[in-house]
């Protein structure tokens, strides 16, 4: 038997992904991957007592081991918790702030020790809090902040060790302009700028980024003062610190101080950016570290170690930035691990979700028998070393610059007058006018009506083929929303162009099974949800009814579900939706939903990229593109600099592509929130609530004006909304002399082409999509091959149809291509079980579809990868592809396809 070794991690299934993905999660090859948030890893190591002990140091020092040569190549912190006590993000920030490697971001934590200080003295006074007030705070976190050096050291020190004498002249003088300049006026300016940048939101900024304490502790009056705002929070925790340590009250006042500890630590982590030209911006190499050891069960120290793994939850939830890898080694209680929520894996699933945006914390169970051989070295990171510090570069870069300005001002000035920047405009002129030169005559009932009798007639040959030909037939269900009734309900839901594109692929399944009896012909079962789905988890429920009984008492060969197609919508309800479908193995994969919220279940692949990848693509895209007409009628375009997002706080797709895109654009954005039933969700504080379109006009304009130049306005609502928005903007006429650019979601794809905007010169409108218009050359052989099938299907090529470009067609097509094959692939002789369908789906099908090339993700349950997504422009001769990220073909990926794409 080989010996373990101590410095190996454990040779269980799949450590060989693991022990490979590790390394590159923590210090990738394209720094883009920095800026995805890893899920919290709690790694379940089995034992008792010494024996415990020692397999839990084993796999730290497995993991610590590659992220050191004798020093820190690295930030990262061992965490052991010595008594239930300890606030473990207290020494966590102490321990990455320790050793950093040279020359590497981050290397302040400016948040982290302004909290830490006060936070320590909170709990140095812990009782009635009567005497320490807001001023007192204020004066033992600058003393301390003082102590650190800088220019509020120097001053300090300036001042002298010792008061000076209150008598004569000299004394009043030093007192009164000496230790003023010195001491007095430093710490108050100090003290302003610390609550402007922490606690205050403005009245229509929203930089929640750097106002995230005020939003943290709910601090709603604009003229708070920051250690006023702590030395409420004192007089709240310091009585429950007095108690007993084992008083409830005890333990939530610590949970309370070591979650706004971590969450100053987790803000100060997230603030370096990554990439662009400065200096320190390009200083982030390396992804920070975490180790946490778990001591055994009821053990001294594992009440603060579990403390610390609640904060890190709670508190990352609400943090920006993409924060460090936590990985907890040892066993967590059963109340912890409800409360967590984990998703159980397996090694290699967690190494690849490593890479992953968290959605859930992941945890793995370790078997014992690994542990007792030798087990599996992991790579050492070797990330960039830098030989200078990022502010000797930039003053040198700055001194550079203000030589070569000399130079050419001296004796260079003919060579300003080189090729000057482009302001060529993404996708045409600066004005912007829809395809149809006027909105296109609608036919909802007669249309749905087409697509509900084609999919009739294809259900009964599929039937004859099981009673006719004794084939083996299966049953797929589609959920969409109601039958729509009027033009605004067929422009704004989807609900027909993606009946079309299931009729479609239903088609080519039933010609192919003709001639092929490998493939399982499928009957579709179409199931409306209610208006917006609003009846999802109903109807859900009502069908893992059927399935139940189903499988009891057993049913006709056609009738037997094996797979549910739709949900188009990110909804509360197609959310639940899938929960409840989940409780009885029932494979779904959806169409258009994005919002990476959905995923929530084991047994949904949702079919779109994710709004992660969609706002980052749209940010990158409206700060590097020529998009904002330039004022006062001169010629071209800039990028933006300044975004005016608009959400339904109600809406989950909404809310969620909203947040991102905040998230990742690096100008200002200001946040309004717009429901025109009056339902608001959870928002940032400071946001206005507006219901009806042309206060919602008002409120984008005054914005507008205040925003400073080349603002956009991010559309994230519903596309009903938007046309409300349009035409009162329009009537309102005060906004739009230069134009206005909007950046939407795919959900603008519902109807952006069916002329609704053309008489909106004014309007330059660019919006996400799934496929790319067969009029790009780009286009595939397939992409192509669709349209032409598409337009067979509705009669022939006509400029008439709303939905000719749109993408959601050919998504649902792809999307029933994906199941179909899934089903194909399940077929053991004459039988095709959910079971197998699921297991088919987990291991990947590929295939050239329709919005591109499809296969199998990086992780379970998540999107294709690498799944096409077009930027699109809205011009007079058509949608003018402006960017296009992914394998729209075969042999195409994304990090080949320049800087937009380059995160994905």
């Amino acid at each position: 038997m080989a010996t373990p070794a101590p410095n190996r991690f454990p040779d269980d299934t799949g450590a060989d992904i693991f022990v490979r993905e590790y390394p590159t999660a923590v210090v990738p090859d394209a720094p883009g991957y920095l800026t995805t948030r890893p899920p919290l890893l709690v790694l379940h190591v089995p034992g008792h007592g010494e024996e415990y002990e020692i397999r839990v140091r084993r796999v730290i020092n497995a993991l610590v081991d590659p992220l050191s040569d004798g020093g820190k190549l690295v930030p990262y912190a061992i965490l052991q918790a010595g008594s239930d006590s300890d606030l473990l993000a207290g020494e966590a920030g102490k321990q990455l702030a320790f050793g950093i490697p040279g020359n590497m971001t981050p290397d302040r934590f400016p948040d982290f020790e302004l909290l830490r200080d006060t936070l320590a003295y909170v709990r140095e006074h812990p009782g009635d809090w009567t005497a320490p007030a807001a001023k007192e705070l204020r004066d033992h976190a600058y003393r301390r902040r003082a102590e650190r050096g800088g220019l509020p050291g120097l001053l300090w020190s300036l001042g002298g060790k010792e008061a000076p004498p209150a008598t004569g002249l000299r004394g009043w003088l030093l007192r009164t302009w000496w230790l003023s300049l010195t001491r007095t006026l430093p710490r108050w300016l100090w003290a302003r700028r610390k609550t402007a940048r922490l606690v205050r939101p403005g009245r229509l900024s929203l930089n929640r980024r750097s106002r995230w304490l005020g939003t943290e502790l709910n601090v709603r009056r604009s003229g708070e003062d920051l250690f006023g705002v702590m030395d409420a929070v004192a007089a709240r925790q310091a009585p429950r610190l007095a108690l007993p340590a084992d008083h409830p009250r005890h333990a939530e006042a610590l949970q309370a101080v070591d979650r706004l500890l971590l969450r100053a630590l987790l803000e100060d982590l997230g603030r370096p950016s990554v990439g662009r030209v400065l200096p320190k911006r390009r200083r982030r190499r390396a992804r920070p570290v975490i180790l946490l050891e778990m001591p055994r069960d009821a053990a001294d120290g594992a009440q603060a170690a579990e403390r610390f793994l609640r904060s890190f939850r709670q508190a990352g939830a609400t943090v920006g930035g993409p924060g460090p890898l936590v990985v907890a080694v040892g066993r967590i209680s059963g109340t912890l691990r409800a409360e967590l929520d984990p998703e159980e894996c397996n090694l290699s699933q967690a190494g690849l979700l490593l890479h992953e945006d968290a959605h859930r914390p992941v945890w793995v169970g370790l078997r014992e028998e690994p542990f007792s051989r030798a087990g599996l070295p992991v790579r050492r990171v070797s990330p960039r070393r830098f030989r200078l510090s990022w502010r000797t570069q930039t003053s040198v870069l700055a001194g550079s610059t203000a030589l070569a300005v000399s130079l050419l001002g001296v004796g260079g000035v003919e060579l300003l007058s080189g090729p000057e920047r482009d302001t060529g405009c993404a996708g045409g002129g600066t004005a912007a006018v829809a395809e149809l030169a006027e909105p296109v005559p609608v036919e909802p009932k007669k249309w749905y009506d087409e697509m509900r009798e084609v999919i009739d007639r294809q259900n009964a040959r599929a039937v004859r083929f099981a009673e006719e030909e004794d084939r083996t037939v299966r049953t797929v269900v589609h959920f969409g929303s109601d039958e729509p009734t009027d033009r605004t309900d067929t422009l704004f839901d989807g609900t027909i162009p993606e009946l079309r594109g299931i009729a479609m692929w239903q088609g080519q399944i039933l010609r192919e099974a003709g001639a092929d009896e490998s493939l399982v012909p499928l009957v579709v079962d179409v199931r409306t949800t209610g208006k917006g789905f609003k009846d999802a988890a109903a109807e859900a429920r009502e069908l893992v009814e059927e399935v139940r009984e189903a499988d009891r008492r057993g049913v006709r060969n056609h009738e037997t579900v094996v797979g549910v197609l739709g949900f188009a919508q990110s909804k509360e309800a197609t959310r639940d939706a899938l929960d409840i479908l989940e409780s009885a193995d029932i494979p779904v994969v959806g169409t258009t939903a994005t919002a990476d919220e959905m995923l929530v279940s084991q047994t949904y692949w949702p079919f779109t990229p994710l709004n992660s990848d969609e706002a980052r693509m749209a940010a990158e895209f409206a700060t590097t593109s020529n998009i904002v007409a330039r004022p006062e009628g001169a010629d071209g375009c800039v990028p933006a600099r300044h975004a005016v997002v608009v959400q339904n706080s109600d809406d989950l797709y909404s809310a969620s592509l909203a947040g991102k895109f905040t998230k990742w654009f690096p100008g200002d954005e200001q946040l309004v929130n717009f429901s025109q039933e009056g339902a608001f969700g959870t928002a940032p504080p400071g946001s206005p609530n507006v219901t009806t379109a042309a206060q919602l006009a008002g409120t984008v304009c005054e914005m507008l004006g205040s925003a400073g130049g080349d603002p956009i306005v991010y559309w994230s609502a519903r596309a009903r909304d938007f046309t409300a928005f349009v035409n009162a903007f329009d009537k309102q006429g005060t906004c739009v002399k230069d134009g206005l650019t909007v950046l939407g979601g795919n959900e603008l794809t519902n109807v952006a082409l069916t002329g609704e905007y053309a008489d909106k010169a004014w309007l330059r409108l660019y919006h996400s999509a799934h496929r790319l218009p067969t009029t790009d050359k780009r286009a595939s052989w397939r992409t192509q091959r669709f349209a032409r099938e598409y337009d067979a299907l509705v009669g022939g090529p006509s400029k008439a149809d709303p939905w000719r470009h749109d993408g959601h067609s050919a998504v649902s097509y792809d999307a029933f291509h994906m199941l179909s094959q899934a089903v194909d692939g399940a077929r053991s002789g004459r039988d095709v079980h959910r079971s197998a369908v699921l297991a088919v789906l987990r291991g990947g099908v590929s295939f050239e579809g329709a919005t591109g090339y499809v296969h199998r993700p990086l992780s379970p349950n998540r999107p294709p990868a690498d799944k096409t997504l077009v930027l699109l422009r809205q011009t007079d001769g058509g949608p003018v592809v402006v960017g296009v990220c992914g394998a729209y073909e075969g042999g195409v990926k994304s990090q080949d396809q320049g800087p937009l794409c380059a995160a994905d």
